[in-house]
């Protein structure tokens, strides 16, 4: 094994529609994954895999969970996070590249039915509780139009 430090990296794809007072927001709520489950998430997200870019994660993420289809071109940056949670675990250290997306091909539903219990859209300005914390972070800023490039979290 290498002494190297190891950064998972992993893609989100946020989609988001008009509503009636403002933007809504396709979130899932977790269920049997063992992290942040009964939490609100967004709709569709994963771990690159090796040999595959974080935009055509993006993409196949959309499609296992979602059911939709979405084209690179239709993914517009957001930011980038780089957080852990300070366990000291080397794999505790994520990457994560969030993307919106206003357009796509099908209806969202559940397609990962052991691991989701709902999926729901919701005012950008009413987000449901509990959502995951990192993910909460982001959202809050893309609601407030006050969102870094790269953020960080969970850093001392």
């Amino acid at each position: 094994m290498s002494d190297r430090f190891v950064v998972v990296p992993a893609a989100y794809v946020v989609l988001l529609r008009p509503g009636g007072a403002g933007a809504e927001v396709l979130l899932q709520l977790r269920a049997n994954t063992g992290f942040r489950d009964g939490h609100w998430a967004v709709g569709a997200a994963g771990h690159v895999e090796a040999g595959e870019s974080v935009l055509a994660a993006a993409v196949r993420e959309a499609a296992e969970e979602l059911d939709v289809v979405v084209e690179q071109g239709d993914l517009a940056p957001l930011c980038a996070m780089h957080r852990t949670r300070a366990t000291g675990d080397p794999l505790d250290e994520r990457a994560d590249f969030f993307f919106t997306c206003r357009r796509w091909s099908g209806e969202p539903r559940r397609v990962e039915l052991h691991k989701t219990a709902d999926l729901r859209w919701f005012p950008l300005d009413g987000l449901p509780a509990p959502v995951v914390p990192h993910e909460r972070v982001v959202l809050e800023g893309l609601r407030q139009g006050a969102l870094p490039p790269i953020l960080v979290h969970g850093f001392a």
